[in-house]
């Protein structure tokens, strides 16, 4: 590789290089992103679509719960839940637990969506990884994993990590 930016030269592991490196990653990750989520409804923020990943995923939520899980204020997640509701992508249910609050879920039309913009990263994932071993890309799933992780149980700037009770996990 040829370049004069000498924290692309040599990988050689040190904290600087990596930040870098991950620092390049999600600014790539985020264009991607933007490009992929336009098969979405017009003007629906890139960003509501972490609310919509979210709520397929792990089923219904309460809009604090996202705003917790997503590290957003719960008036952002509110207006992109609106946003969602407007949409069709999401709709309001009473919570069974206590029904003065509601629950957001994924309405069909939401999962639908939400799986097109799968296959559209999926099939873009596979084209960039296409002629990389098998070997490599399972080895970039182990470490990436791993990454996450630690990301999870380390706080950011010699923070304590959080307790596995504050990110709703048991001992």
């Amino acid at each position: 590789m040829t370049t004069s930016d000498p924290r692309r030269g040599v990988p050689d592991g040190s904290p600087d290089q990596l930040a870098a490196q991950l620092i390049r990653l999600v600014r790539l990750a985020h264009r991607a992103k933007a490009k992929i989520t336009k098969a979405g409804p017009e003007g629906l923020e890139s960003a509501a679509y972490a609310i919509l990943f979210h709520l397929v995923e792990g089923g219904p939520q309460r809009a604090s719960r996202l705003a917790e899980t997503l590290h957003a204020d719960i008036s952002t997640i509110s207006r992109q839940s609106s946003a969602l509701v407007d949409h069709g992508l999401v709709e309001r249910q009473a919570d069974p637990e206590d029904r003065r609050a509601s629950l957001l879920a994924a309405t069909a039309e939401g999962l639908r969506v939400f799986e097109e913009n799968r296959r559209h990263r999926n099939r873009w994932i596979a084209g960039v990884l296409a002629d990389w071993p098998e070997e490599d890309r399972r080895t970039l799933n182990v470490l990436l994993a791993r990454l996450g992780d630690d990301i999870e149980t380390r706080g950011p700037l010699g923070e304590d990590p959080p307790h596995r009770a504050d990110r709703g996990e048991s001992s």
